[in-house]
């Protein structure tokens, strides 16, 4: 696996987690094209300092398994409705990047050979060392396992220096910065303090093997302009976790 530069200059290749609700923008559900737009210039922008750039995308602006309206159904059809919703939001964003002149290819879990290429780990590190944006789509192509395994199992196969995990807060803290006012952020923690405090930061299958795997992990606020940048330059934006 590839070094982390300890958060001191630019990361190399990067794996961004992207959630289906950040594409949605204001409105919740479906997709804001201005939220698109200025997520895909910022990826854009990355691209262009030269970094590889891989995206595993969720698909909660339009439909999640375990969630309210998916109460009744069957657990296993739920979840791959989850998974074709992942596949809409990686194409609106394959189409924005392109627009930009960045050349971006959609691999799926699940095969739809007419849509998008199917997973292959050699094809996508390729298509990143020809400088190509891999969007990867439907997770893991399983149901009960979330987005958040699939970019911590993406990020290790492709050899990524760092996982990205964009929110809506500004990193880590030791309790819901929503509800308690003066909760605490921190700058560095570790995966084991994650699970030992039960802290919300990603589902335990993506902690533990992140922490397995010694791959280190920045959650950061993505509705902040140019944080994408900050973090790939190794500017110590969000928090860094690490095994």
């Amino acid at each position: 696996m590839l070094v982390c530069d300890t958060r001191n200059g630019m990361y190399k290749r990067i794996v961004l987690k992207l959630s289906g609700e950040a594409l949605a923008g204001e409105r919740g559900f479906g997709l804001d094209a201005n939220r698109v737009a200025e997520i895909t210039g910022e990826l854009a922008d990355i691209h262009a300092l030269g970094a590889e750039v891989g995206v595993v995308v969720g698909g909660g602006n339009f439909f999640r398994g375990v969630a309210e309206q998916a109460k009744e159904m069957d657990r296993v059809s739920a979840d791959n409705m989850g998974m074709l919703s992942t596949v809409i939001n990686a194409i609106a964003l394959q189409d924005a990047l392109e627009k930009r002149g960045v050349q971006c290819r959609v691999m799926t879990a699940v095969f739809m050979n007419q849509i998008a290429e199917p997973y292959i780990r050699r094809r996508a590190t390729r298509h990143l060392e020809k400088g190509r944006v891999v969007i990867f789509a439907a997770g893991i192509g399983n149901p009960f396992f979330s987005t958040d395994t699939a970019a911590s199992l993406r990020a290790m196969e492709i050899k990524a220096d760092v996982l990205l995990k964009g929110t809506k807060v500004e990193g880590v803290f030791n309790a819901d910065p929503a509800l308690v006012k003066d909760a605490v952020k921190y700058d560095e923690i570790t995966y084991m303090d994650i699970l030992r405090q039960g802290l919300k930061v990603m589902d335990l299958t993506a902690v533990s093997l992140c922490k397995d795997n010694n791959m280190p992990m920045i959650i950061f606020n993505m509705n902040q302009p140019g944080n994408i940048r900050r973090v790939v330059l190794g500017e110590k934006v969000g928090s860094l976790v690490t095994a």
